[in-house]
């Protein structure tokens, strides 16, 4: 049996996966206003918003160490296993979130969920790499990324829906059961890597291995084109400013996102005086420019390096444009108006956002050989969950009495870091060889 356009439907289900991701870190965020009035109806808003920080932050932090660890596992395993472990111990630990009754048990349930829910991201990078050619990286990565995107778009109208007819705790049962039923096509499809696919077309074999029809001659035990790659340890890595500059990026950028993911919900209920329904109508918006921004970074990337532009100049392009969006939309956000003109202003920020950080996450696959990719993805994705940590622990003392400007300051002085740690650090975007 042969399936063409396979690697499609590997990063189809690595999208998939994503918008169950986002679905199940959601939840608590769109509940948090109903949850936080039951169990602690004696506290103020402000106080509950402390409350919400401190769990995000510890879901952050142990999402940080996840990154690392399962950066490593991905190289180990593969990409097959990788998933496995993965979604299958963060769809449980979802689940287990409807044993909650405080506090402790939340933070402990958010622990694991960040845990296991890391391991998407370096796992996803490194489905990336294995399944299509340098070319094609940058589109690939926004298909990913847009399951984000509309996971944000669906999760919380779909959870206001439930929050009708369910109470929150079966709520947190049935998006954990989501997760495991994906884990039936994720087994039945992906049987093996590109190299030794059995539905693998030999003319898709040789587009993903960016093997020319002149070369088809060479033996087969030749065409694993990582034998030429190159593949440094952990420590000769990162003495490469590149990968500092993948590091720094990341760890500048992906705070701004959680910025939004955390505090959209809490944000509207506490300006705007909406209830968990209402934040259903209005907190969808946001991800529709994340989504659409998502598919535009990796769309624009691609047709530049098919107009014959370099990764350098295209990557770099793709990255100082998303930036450029977002800088005056974090000035407007200061004074929106009204809650229309506050989530349009937030959607473009995150069509800004996915532009750019699409691209971000390319440029492991673009320095280095595939067997360091998952380890290097896995590094610049936990030191930007550190800094997700830190961003989100001080929004709940930068907005007391329900004025976010200082947040959306820090969200614009972010992304100024971002295009320093690209174009200082990243000198020429290329595949680095060893310093020896």
């Amino acid at each position: 049996m042969k399936l063409k356009g396979l690697r499609w439907w590997i990063i189809g289900l690595i999208a998939l996966a994503t918008v169950i991701n986002y679905i199940d870190r959601q939840t608590l965020n769109v509940l948090w206003p109903q949850i936080s009035e039951e169990m602690y109806p004696d506290k103020t808003m402000d106080q509950r918003k402390e409350i919400f920080g401190w769990i995000s932050s510890i879901f952050l932090f142990s999402y940080a160490f996840g990154q690392g660890i399962f950066g490593k596992i991905f190289d180990k395993v593969g990409t097959r296993l990788g998933f496995i472990f993965s979604i299958g111990f963060w769809s449980i630990a979802t689940a287990l979130h409807a044993l909650a009754k405080g506090f402790l048990s939340f933070a402990i349930f958010r622990s694991i969920l960040g845990l296991a829910e890391a391991g998407n991201w370096p796992g996803a990078a490194k489905g990336n790499a294995e399944w299509f050619p340098s070319k094609e990286r940058a589109l690939a990565q926004g298909i990913f990324n847009s399951g984000a995107a509309f996971g944000g778009i669906i999760s919380i109208p779909l959870i206001a829906f439930l929050a009708i007819y369910f109470s929150w705790q079966m709520i947190f049962v049935f998006v954990g059961l989501i997760g495991l039923l994906w884990l039936i096509p994720w087994m039945l499809i992906l049987k093996a890597p590109p190299e030794k696919h059995p539905w693998l077309t030999e003319k898709e074999r040789n587009h993903i291995l960016d093997i020319s029809a002149k070369d088809n001659n060479i033996e087969k035990e030749k065409v694993e084109y990582q034998i030429e790659a190159y593949n440094p340890k952990t420590g000769k890595m990162l003495t490469h400013k590149e990968s500092w500059g993948v590091i720094l990026a990341s760890a500048a950028i992906d705070p701004i996102w959680w910025l939004f993911v955390f505090w959209i919900p809490i944000y509207l209920n506490e300006v705007y005086g909406m209830n968990v329904k209402e934040i259903g109508i209005y907190g969808w918006v946001p991800y529709v420019g994340a989504m659409i921004g998502a598919w535009f970074g990796g769309l624009l990337a691609q047709n530049r390096m098919k107009a014959g532009w370099n990764v350098n100049k295209t990557r770099k392009t793709v990255i100082t444009l998303g930036c450029l969006i977002m800088l005056p939309c974090f000035w407007l956000l200061t004074d929106p108006g009204n809650p229309v003109n506050a989530v349009i202003i937030m959607a473009v920020i995150l069509f800004g956002f996915q532009t750019a950080i699409g691209n971000i996450q390319t440029l492991p696959s673009d320095l280095f050989g595939k067997k360091t990719v998952g380890t290097l993805s896995g590094l610049a994705g936990m030191s930007a969950k550190f800094a997700g940590v830190g961003l989100t622990a001080l929004v709940a003392t930068l907005t007391l009495g329900g004025n976010y400007t200082p947040a959306f300051i820090v969200g614009a002085v972010l992304t100024l870091i971002v295009l320093a740690s690209v174009w200082f650090l990243c000198p020429k975007i290329e595949p680095l060889k060893s310093k020896n």
